[in-house]
């Protein structure tokens, strides 16, 4: 499906998988802040994400943190 904003369509049928891989003890706050908006709170949970350039940037931000997966 689509969806639209901002006047740019998105389209938001991929998921993929994010898997939280090492703790968030110990880690910056804005490193801690970004895993826990993206729905990750505890080690060697996952979510599924919608596959977009706002969630891969966030994603990119704690990449040797996570673990991430096409769902």
């Amino acid at each position: 499906t689509f969806r639209e904003c901002k006047g740019v369509c998105v389209v938001a049928d991929k998921k993929i998988k994010v898997t939280l891989t090492r703790s968030l003890i110990c880690q910056k706050p804005k490193l801690r802040k970004t895993a826990e908006a993206l729905g990750l709170r505890r080690p060697n949970r996952s979510v599924l994400l919608p596959d977009t350039d706002d969630v891969r940037a966030m994603i990119k931000v704690i990449e040797h943190m996570v673990a991430v997966e096409s769902a």
